[in-house]
C-alpha cells in the first residue's frame, strides 16, 4: 500500500496556538484548576489529551463557582464579550487564546453593527465562533445606540428568504446599509454564490470575505490529491464544521472517503486498496495523522 498525504493538512496556526496556551497554562498552573471555556477545539482526541493532564472543561453556568487561583482559557472559537467579563470579573487568570482571525471578525462586525449595517452572517448555527462574533456585534450596536440586525444563513435559498421577509418588513430597501461576511472555516463556493445573489438583489451591499485561508488550503491540496488515490481518510474530529466539509468534498471526488476521528475507525476495505489518501481538519494533531499512517501500513484487517 501506498500512503499519499495531502500537501496540506492538520492544525492550522490558530488551533496550534490554543493547545500551546493550553500547555502552557497546565504547566504553569500553581494550585488552582485550569479551565477552557467550553471545548478549546473540534476534536476529541486533542481533547481527552489535554484532559488527561486535567484540564477541565467550563460550563458557563458555572463560572459563579470560580476560584481566584484558577485559570480559565478563552477557546480558539472566542466568545461574546460579556461571557469573557463576567469570568475577569470572579479575578481569575485568563488566557485568551481565541485565533487572531476569528478576533478579526468580531471587531469586523462590532464595526459594522455600530454603524447601523444590516448584517447577513454566512455560518453555522449555534457555532461557538458564530455565537461570540454576534455577541460583539451586538454590544457594539447597543453602545452605539442603533438597531441591530444580524442575519444568519447558510445558503442561498435562506438569504432569498430573508431578503423578501425583511423587504415585506420594511427592514430593507434600497436605501439601507448591507454587509456580508461569514464565519471563518465557511465555504468559499457558497460564499460566492451568496456575495453574487445579494449583489444582484442589492447592489450597495458590501462584502467582506474572512474566511480563514487555511480552510481553502486545505480544500485545494484535498482536490489535488483526490485525483492521485483510490480512497481518502479524512480525519478529524465528527463536530468539526471544516473537517465536515474535507469529507464532503473527499465524498464528490473520491471513488471511497472515510471520516474518522480514531485510527481503530479506519474500514476494513481501505486496507485493500493500493494508493490511499489522507488528509487531516485543521483542529487535527499531527500524533492522530502518524498514529493513522502507521496503521494502514502495518494492518490489513
Amino acid at each position: 500500500m501506498e500512503i499519499i498525504r495531502a500537501k496540506i493538512l492538520g492544525f492550522c496556526a490558530g488551533v496550534r496556538r490554543a493547545v500551546l496556551a493550553a500547555e502552557k497554562a497546565l504547566e504553569e498552573n500553581k494550585g488552582g484548576q485550569v479551565y477552557t471555556l467550553g471545548p478549546l477545539i473540534h476534536n476529541p482526541v486533542a481533547l481527552n489529551k489535554l484532559a488527561q493532564r486535567n484540564l477541565k472543561i467550563l460550563l458557563e453556568t458555572k463560572i459563579p463557582l470560580l476560584n481566584p487561583n484558577d485559570t480559565v482559557i478563552i477557546r480558539a472559537h472566542g466568545v461574546p464579550p460579556e461571557t469573557e467579563n463576567e469570568i475577569r470579573e470572579k479575578g481569575v487568570n485568563v488566557v485568551n487564546a481565541t485565533c487572531p482571525l476569528v478576533t478579526k471578525s468580531q471587531k469586523t462586525a462590532a464595526e459594522y453593527a455600530k454603524k447601523g449595517f444590516v448584517i447577513f452572517f454566512a455560518g453555522d448555527k449555534n457555532h461557538g465562533e458564530v455565537i461570540g462574533i454576534e455577541g460583539y456585534a451586538r454590544k457594539a450596536a447597543l453602545e452605539a445606540e442603533k438597531e441591530f440586525n444580524f442575519i444568519l444563513i447558510k445558503d442561498v435559498d435562506e438569504l432569498k428568504n430573508e431578503i423578501f421577509s425583511l423587504s415585506q418588513k420594511k427592514l430593507l430597501s434600497s436605501d439601507s446599509k448591507i454587509v456580508l461576511l461569514s464565519q471563518t472555516t465557511f465555504s468559499i463556493k457558497t460564499f460566492d454564490s451568496l456575495q453574487k445573489e445579494l449583489k444582484s438583489s442589492l447592489p450597495q451591499a458590501e462584502i467582506v470575505s474572512s474566511i480563514c485561508p487555511a480552510t481553502h488550503e486545505r480544500q485545494n491540496a484535498l482536490k489535488d490529491l483526490c485525483s492521485l488515490v483510490d480512497g481518502v481518510v479524512v480525519i478529524g474530529g465528527k463536530n468539526s464544521a471544516n473537517t465536515n466539509r474535507l469529507f464532503a468534498t473527499a465524498e464528490k471526488l473520491c471513488r471511497k472517503a472515510v471520516l474518522i476521528e480514531t485510527p481503530e475507525e479506519i474500514p476494513a476495505d481501505f486496507f485493500e486498496l493500493e494508493k490511499v489518501g489522507i488528509t487531516a481538519g485543521a483542529s487535527t494533531p499531527d500524533d492522530t495523522i502518524d498514529a493513522v499512517e502507521k496503521r494502514l501500513l502495518n494492518s490489513r484487517s
